[in-house]
């Protein structure tokens, strides 16, 4: 007998470290507030409110480019224990409903609620109760989507933003996927998508259309992960506590990065926060990565380790930066951004694990 589909629910707090600005300093409540680096600098945008993203302004866009789009956006450096503090109220909340939570960031969960703390048997009730007790007790709204697995869970969350409610039932599955854009899927941004057009392919649905074999040829490895999610199919179970044997941060862009500078750029900031999850951790690491996807969806990294384990900002820009220089990067367009660390020193696992400090891996 087939078990029955889980109830997953995908909550993503809205516009996160912009909206804890607002909330804090009345005086930015309806103005474009854009944190990040500052105008003269060359930092990257972490978080637009959604008064500066009418104006073009959205995250990892360098921050000089935002200030030409919002010239009377007000520029604010991050504050991260404050973001933390608030992440950690909300972190509770899941808790009162489920142990089953998978943190993916300070800002963003999944929660199996299938069997939950409310015995409440509807996942669109448990999902709206979260939503008004997030409200409730921080003052911030969240999105949040509800389906059978995670993946749709999480495109139902980003359907209705900001401060929506999205449910995609078993049944509904067939008919959101017929209608879905490509870009949609993770891991495709608008260079992908083009990619995708170019063999007929402009909504998730049409990956059907096409054997696994000639997905692969066009897509490589990920292909076969296409044409499953495709099928509105993600097995991958809610997983809470996992210990984490590294820590990553990473940026897809919206246009490819093709100065080098610029990626240099969007590194050192990128570094920046990685510094502040590590020190928020209380966790140093050895071994420093570098991740780079260029425009053609082809992938490397590259890695040095180092005499003692560090959090440092400047250490982790340097290392990345020497690490760029072994890359075709200003060569070839960029699509994708990373730095992490592994060979972790941290005071133990289990806090690791519960701290919200870590990307997503692509469904």
């Amino acid at each position: 007998m087939k078990p029955p589909p889980r109830k997953i629910v995908h909550v993503d707090m809205d516009a996160f470290y912009a909206s804890v600005e607002q909330r804090d300093r009345p005086e930015l409540r309806g103005k474009p507030v854009i944190v990040g680096g500052q105008p003269d600098s060359r930092g990257v945008v972490c978080t637009a409110s959604y008064e500066a993203r009418q104006f073009g302004v959205r995250s990892a866009m360098p921050t000089a480019q935002a200030y030409r789009l919002c010239p009377h956006g007000v520029f604010l450096r991050p504050d991260f224990p404050r973001y933390k503090e608030a992440s950690r109220t909300i972190q509770a909340i899941f808790r009162e409903v489920t142990e089953l939570v998978e943190p993916l960031s300070l800002d963003e969960a999944y929660l199996d609620v299938s069997q939950n703390h409310l015995d409440e048997p509807s996942a669109t009730r448990v999902a709206a109760h979260l939503r008004a007790r997030i409200r409730e007790q921080t003052a911030l709204t969240a999105s949040a989507g509800v389906a059978p697995n995670k993946f749709l869970a999480k495109v139902a969350s980003d359907l209705d933003k900001p401060d929506g409610l999205t449910v995609i039932p078993p049944e509904r599955v067939p008919e959101l996927l017929a209608g879905l854009p490509v870009r949609k899927l993770p891991g495709i941004g608008r260079v992908g998508a083009e990619r995708c057009a170019r063999h007929g392919i402009e909504r998730v649905a049409d990956f059907l259309r096409h054997d696994l074999e000639q997905l692969v040829r066009w897509f490589g490895s990920s292909g076969p992960r296409y044409l499953e999610l495709a099928r509105g199919v993600d097995e991958r179970p809610v997983r809470p506590g996992r210990e984490r044997k590294s820590v990553s941060i990473e940026d897809t862009f919206a246009e490819d990065v093709v100065a080098r500078a610029e990626a240099a750029a969007i590194l050192d900031t990128l570094a920046e926060r990685l510094a502040e999850r590590l020190r928020l951790a209380e966790a140093r690491g050895r071994t420093v990565v570098l991740k780079v996807k260029y425009a053609d969806f082809q992938q490397v990294t590259r890695s040095r380790t180092l005499s003692a384990p560090t959090r440092a900002h400047t250490t982790l820009s340097e290392t990345a930066l020497a690490l760029l220089d072994q890359t075709e990067v200003g060569g070839r367009p960029v699509r994708l951004l990373g730095i992490g660390v592994s060979n972790l020193d941290e005071p133990s696992a289990s806090a690791s694990a519960q701290l919200v400090l870590f990307d997503p891996d692509p469904p």
